[in-house]
């Protein structure tokens, strides 16, 4: 599918071929012990079937980056992180299409966005670490279940289509590295004061550690 798809040869069968054989895209024996499935979730047409092992992601975020908008094609993009290995293919893991959105190539070059070669709905964010899902494509079977990726937060919320007045903190750029903005309860906005008077008094103690 992939290589009928557009992409190039080398792409698929080249020197990027190794993805096939490690996390989060390796073949997984169908009696995996210490694979607990919690959660399914597939691509609009279902070629792309996938588990997940871990009861809540590492966090949950909504994203209004222009990248995000672009690739959704929608104001903002919810999107989930999670380890590479919580997350277990059942089928169409080697039907996958890749975009290095830095070098606009179709190679498989980390970090990359990864989509259904069939369909084209997007199935994750995959970084060097980490990998960005998106819950919307998975299948809640309890309003527990869907609880338990409810957004921490808004990041590049100054990029943003439209406002969104739900209570979370509203970062300019990325989490914890840019400004909270207007929208931020006052309690998130105190609380980011004091984490960098915190990170502040640290430094100071440090630099005066290494005069000592």
């Amino acid at each position: 599918q992939a290589k009928n798809s557009g992409h190039r040869h080398e792409d698929v069968e080249g020197e990027q071929k190794e993805w096939k054989f490690r996390a989060p895209h390796e073949v997984h024996e169908k009696n995996v012990h210490n694979f607990k499935a919690l959660y399914e979730g597939s691509c609009h047409c279902g070629r792309v079937q996938y588990q997940l092992s871990r009861e809540k992601p590492l966090d949950t975020k909504y994203c209004h980056c222009s990248t995000c908008q672009k690739h959704s094609g929608a104001p903002f993009q919810w999107a989930a992180n999670f380890h590479k290995e919580d997350i277990k293919f059942l089928s169409g893991h080697h039907d996958l299409g890749w975009y290095d959105s830095s070098e606009k190539t179709t190679c498989h070059k980390l970090p990359c966005k990864v989509s259904c070669a069939y369909c084209r709905a997007p199935i994750t964010d995959e970084g060097r670490r980490i990998i960005l899902l998106f819950p919307s494509l998975i299948k809640f079977k309890t309003k527990e279940e869907k609880k338990n990726f409810d957004p921490t937060c808004h990041m590049f919320y100054s990029k943003r289509l439209l406002d969104i007045p739900d209570g979370l903190p509203k970062w300019s750029g990325m989490q914890n590295d840019s400004d909270l903005i207007e929208g931020t309860p006052p309690e998130a906005q105190r609380k980011r004061e004091r984490g960098l008077e915190e990170k502040e008094d640290k430094e100071k103690n440090s630099a005066k550690t290494h005069r000592r």
